[in-house]
């Protein structure tokens, strides 16, 4: 993987996590976009993250550019 904006991308989760809390980079059209919540599955390729307001993101893994566990809040 190369870096990006003089920084180290690591991706630290896998399906392992679910029901951990973490934060999740993605590319998008537009950029880059996180999500901070709850993976609540990794199944097929997608990932489904669940945030603090309820509201569940997918996630296509392909899309992943970084990711990790983080502590509860």
């Amino acid at each position: 993987m190369t870096p990006h904006f003089g920084g180290r991308l690591v991706i630290a989760v896998s399906p392992s996590d679910v029901g951990r809390r973490v934060t999740v980079r993605r590319r998008d059209p537009d950029g880059f976009r996180d999500t901070v919540g709850v993976l609540e599955s990794w199944e097929g390729g997608l990932l489904q993250v669940r945030k603090r307001d309820g509201t569940l993101v997918a996630v296509r893994e392909e899309t992943v550019v970084a990711a990790k566990v983080v502590p509860e809040r």
